[in-house]
């Protein structure tokens, strides 16, 4: 790769993580306008298209917590989006940083509706006979396969002995 590659690979990562939080807003607007709260739409026999709301974070944890979440979700998301960007900007193993890319893309598209919305619009409905897995959304999606890809990342780095910077030997 070239050095100026190299110098605008980050920009254009960050560019990424703003696509995935324009996508999510996209979708979730789209969700917004065209059903009703609660709404459920059957698509497959394992997949609903649905309209609902999480005021709490992952798996509705702190849902009930009054007011008080919203705030220091906020505070939280806001701190990570910094700490992301940061390392987007430093790292220096594509496969991280892209992974980062996908984890602030999705931390940003559900801070967006915490902002504005004060809940996070979930709209994909996983199941299986009578169990759901909790709703989610783009952004979700996202983080997760940013996680994932960070794992495998470190992993694959971990198992092929590359534990030093590239250009350090040692």
């Amino acid at each position: 790769m070239s050095i100026v590659a190299k110098k605008h690979l980050p920009y254009g990562l960050l560019a990424i993580s703003g696509l995935i939080a324009a996508s999510d807003q996209v979708v979730k607007w789209l969700v917004q306008q065209s059903m009703a709260y609660g709404e459920s739409i059957p698509v497959t026999p394992f997949f609903n298209w649905v309209h609902v709301w999480n005021t709490g974070a992952a798996f509705s944890l702190f849902a009930d917590g009054g007011g008080w979440q919203r705030y220091f979700l906020i505070a939280i998301a806001v701190v990570v989006s910094i700490v992301l960007i940061r390392l987007i900007l430093q790292c220096r193993r594509r496969g991280e940083a892209i992974a980062y890319s996908l984890i602030l893309g999705g931390a940003m598209g559900n801070l967006i509706d915490r902002i504005f919305r004060g809940y996070v619009v979930d709209s994909f409905d996983v199941y299986w006979q009578s169990w759901h897995w909790p709703a989610f959304n783009l952004a979700d999606i996202a983080i997760v396969l940013g996680a994932l890809l960070f794992v495998y990342a470190s992993f694959s780095r971990e198992q092929s002995g590359m534990n030093a910077e590239p250009g350090e030997s040692g």
